[in-house]
């Protein structure tokens, strides 16, 4: 394994490949096969939170908030895998699972780093939901038609604003992706600042474009499929998608 080290920072492996990705992929998969009730809990915040989100918008007239926050799912699913990679953390160490220490994962070491890379995820999040709220309303007064009319999607103007979005948030979401890939696990992992933590997962995306990249169309690929069927997919696939992460880090850095 070719890595590299500057000063006091995290050995970065510079040799991924896709088959490690197919590795971690199983290795996702053994862990929740292995530990099912707790990574199924995960998945269920994420598919009930997906169906009071249609409901919202389909029933109570906000199409123009569901489309955004459903297309913003790929950015905050790495901190609500924060619990998996804990699970898979403490089945690789031989350690007892227990729900206090899986959730107590959430405070991370005690010191608030992953509560503030956690408030910079909401603030991100948050962010992009009022870009393409903006983009959703510019664009629908420009066809005429209400917000509340999912036929506008439909019509010239409402497909060219779904390619603005669509390329607005890939320039985000790349971004979001490159800062919280490696460095979440490694806050569960490590007790490093947060600032550290991101600055290696830039490194590791750096040095790894072409595998991370990869992982990212992976991620949203099966992030997509899930959402298609009423959200129920995100039952199995996040929870695969968060022990998977873990174990793309644990090969990427030491």
């Amino acid at each position: 394994m070719t890595k590299t080290r500057g000063a006091g920072q995290p050995l970065i492996a510079e040799d991924l490949t896709v088959a490690d990705l197919r590795r971690a992929l199983a290795a996702g998969w053994r862990d929740f096969c292995a530990h099912p009730v707790y990574s199924l809990f995960f998945g269920a915040i994420y598919t009930v939170s997906g169906l009071s989100m249609t409901y919202l918008g389909l029933f109570r007239g906000e199409v123009g908030w569901l489309v955004p926050v459903t297309a913003g799912f790929p950015l905050v699913a790495p901190f609500a895998a924060v619990g998996l990679y804990e699970i898979s953390r403490r089945r690789e160490a031989g350690l007892p699972l227990s729900w206090g220490a899986v959730l107590g994962a959430l405070r991370g070491h005690g010191d608030q780093q992953l509560l503030m890379m956690g408030g910079f995820v909401f603030v991100a999040f948050s962010f992009w939901v009022i870009i393409a709220h903006v983009i959703f309303a510019v664009f629908m007064a420009e066809s005429g038609m209400g917000s509340e009319s999912l036929a506008a999607m439909a019509t010239p103007v409402g497909i060219a604003m779904l390619g603005v979005g669509t390329m607005v948030g890939a320039v985000l979401s790349w971004f979001f992706y490159c800062i919280t890939v490696i460095s979440l696990p490694m806050l569960v992992d490590r007790d490093v600042d947060f600032i550290t933590a991101i600055i290696t997962s830039m490194k590791t995306v750096l040095r790894n474009t072409g595998v991370m990249l990869a992982w990212a169309v992976t991620i949203v690929v099966l992030l997509v499929l899930a959402i298609l069927p009423a959200f129920l997919g995100l039952l199995v696939v996040l929870p695969v998608l968060g022990h998977a992460t873990w174990h793309l880090y644990r090969r990427a850095v030491s």
